[in-house]
């Protein structure tokens, strides 16, 4: 039974990666780079990257219900910003609903990344904290992607070895 309790959070997640905003964003809208640091290596990564664009992430738990992560681009700025909702559903449940802001900004060394979310968290199955550990990792993901495939390079669609995003890092589970 659905957990009728509503959960608001807001985060805020800061990263500096030693590239330039163009690369960093490149990482993002690019579907082969996207998925060589944000997608599982058993999950199912689509992703149409324009205002109104559409992007899914499925991945399934061990044992457990398909998770969705299912998110639509509101605003593109090349280099600079991205904003967008996201849907996280734990089998036919939703269990959040978000919006995202991911901020450019160009640094000496390279760009310093801000990550604003603001998440409603309706059913129980994830918790602000929860997504909060699960974004960074993700976020971290994109660093080693970074580094590995240098300023200029582009993806091999290689999984991550950080696990789907959104994956719920409760107690009970932990991400690969």
């Amino acid at each position: 039974m659905t957990d009728p309790r509503t959960t608001h959070s807001t985060f805020s997640l800061e990263r500096h990666y030693p590239a330039p905003p163009a690369r960093v964003f490149s990482a993002w809208s690019d579907p082969r780079s996207k998925a060589g640091w944000f997608s599982g290596a058993d999950a199912a990564h689509e992703l149409d990257f324009r205002v109104g664009g559409r992007e899914v992430n499925r991945a399934r738990r061990a044992d457990g219900p398909e998770l969705v992560f299912e998110s639509y681009y509101r605003d593109i700025v090349p280099d600079r910003r991205l904003v967008y909702t996201s849907t996280l559903s734990v089998g036919d449940e939703l269990a959040t609903v978000s919006l995202t802001t991911v901020e450019f900004h160009p640094e000496d060394t390279g760009t310093l990344l801000v990550l604003t979310e603001q998440g409603a968290f309706l059913s129980g199955d994830e918790e602000p904290d929860w997504r909060e550990r699960g974004t960074g990792t993700w976020l971290d993901a994109l660093g080693t992607f970074l580094r590995t495939h240098g300023a200029a390079g582009t993806g091999s669609g290689a999984a991550s070895p950080h696990g789907t995003p959104d994956t719920l890092n409760g107690p009970a589970e932990e991400a690969p």
